[in-house]
């Protein structure tokens, strides 16, 4: 095992945060309007008393950015985990379908799965972790009867109190980062590398973000509003669910 040196976590952001924020403009870019609003539901507008085309193409485009960083920054610090390990435990990236991270201590093997935050699942997603864990299992003992296999649901962020969950442990927050690094302030160490360029970023977000805003809060107009601005409820609902597919 070796300790961690903080400058190379810094080196590692600076160098691949840039990725986090092309993708979530790319995932601006990638956005069609139409396509949004056939998921979103539009009686619950109509019940929040939204007045506005504005109103509903950003509860649409905000919705959409929340659930799109989400994942693309989990995916992001899924990275960052596996360089920090690989630096400290000489970890690597699995091979095996549904493990994200494997690495060594003494005489045990820990398989990881690596997730944004504690609620990440539901009931059958969580059973599928559970059973690509007792697949990398046999795998892994295919090789070596005698090692000895521990299954972990790592969580970048939040607490999860009751980690033993029988099959698997469950590290959240700080006790899953000084679990790959063994560096029980980790996990505010590295906030500050972070903000690495983010306000730069941001501003390019913004731009495109507000340029999406325009464009759809527009088109919406043409398409779903009156003559005199007042929204087409019922055309917004037809195109929306009706059994007739409505262009």
């Amino acid at each position: 095992m070796k300790k961690i040196n903080l400058k190379d976590v810094y080196q590692y952001v600076e160098k691949n945060i840039g990725t986090f924020h092309k993708k979530r403009i790319e995932g601006l870019d990638s956005l069609k309007l139409t396509k949004v609003l056939k998921r979103k539901n539009p009686y619950l507008f109509k019940t929040k008393y939204v007045l506005t085309a504005d109103q509903i193409v950003r509860g649409i485009v905000d919705a959409h950015i929340s659930s799109n960083e989400e994942a693309i920054f989990g995916d992001w610090l899924e990275g960052l985990a596996i360089y920090i390990n690989k630096k400290v435990y000489n970890g690597y990236k699995s091979g095996i379908s549904g493990i994200d991270l494997e690495f060594d201590t003494k005489k045990t093997r820990y398989i990881v799965t690596i997730k944004s935050g504690p609620n990440w699942g539901n009931s059958s997603q969580i059973k599928k972790m559970i059973s690509d864990f007792n697949t990398a299992k046999k795998t892994l003992r295919t090789s070596n009867s005698n090692l000895t296999i521990v299954a972990i649901n790592g969580c970048c962020y939040g607490r999860d109190n009751n980690p033993d969950k029988g099959n698997y442990f469950k590290y959240c927050g700080q006790k899953f980062w000084e679990f790959i690094s063994a560096n029980p302030n980790l996990y505010i160490e590295i906030i500050k590398p972070l903000e690495y360029k983010a306000k730069e970023k941001n501003d390019d977000f913004l731009k495109s973000y507000s340029q999406m805003i325009n464009k759809f809060t527009r088109d919406f107009s043409v398409k779903f509003c009156k003559s005199k601005g007042e929204i087409d409820w019922i055309k917004l609902v037809r195109y929306n669910s009706s059994d007739k597919e409505i262009n």
